[in-house]
């Protein structure tokens, strides 16, 4: 069974691209103009999860990111997914 400093070793420098890249996307979002949709919220929702310590955290952001309506859409807006849960307007 591999240790931490064995995982840390080979997948630090990825998580550690990721993270930057998750810093940078949100920095572009905040410096350009407009309001930001339900999306940016959903993000910023589920980054806590990523620092609180429990486990089961992968889960615990795909929950967040995930719509857990019941009810069939009346109308799709479009074919595919959002990647967040849309808020009740």
């Amino acid at each position: 069974m591999p240790s931490k400093k064995d995982i840390l070793d080979l997948h630090f420098m990825d998580a550690r691209y990721k993270l930057i890249d998750i810093a940078a996307f949100l920095d572009r979002i905040e410096r350009h103009e407009g309001e930001a949709d339900f999306r940016f919220e959903g993000l910023k929702k589920a980054l806590p999860i990523l620092l609180s310590g429990e486990p089961g955290r992968a889960k615990a952001v795909l929950e967040a990111l995930s719509d857990h309506s019941t009810e069939p859409a009346e109308k799709a807006t479009m074919q595919g997914a959002f990647g967040a849960p849309q808020l009740p307007s």
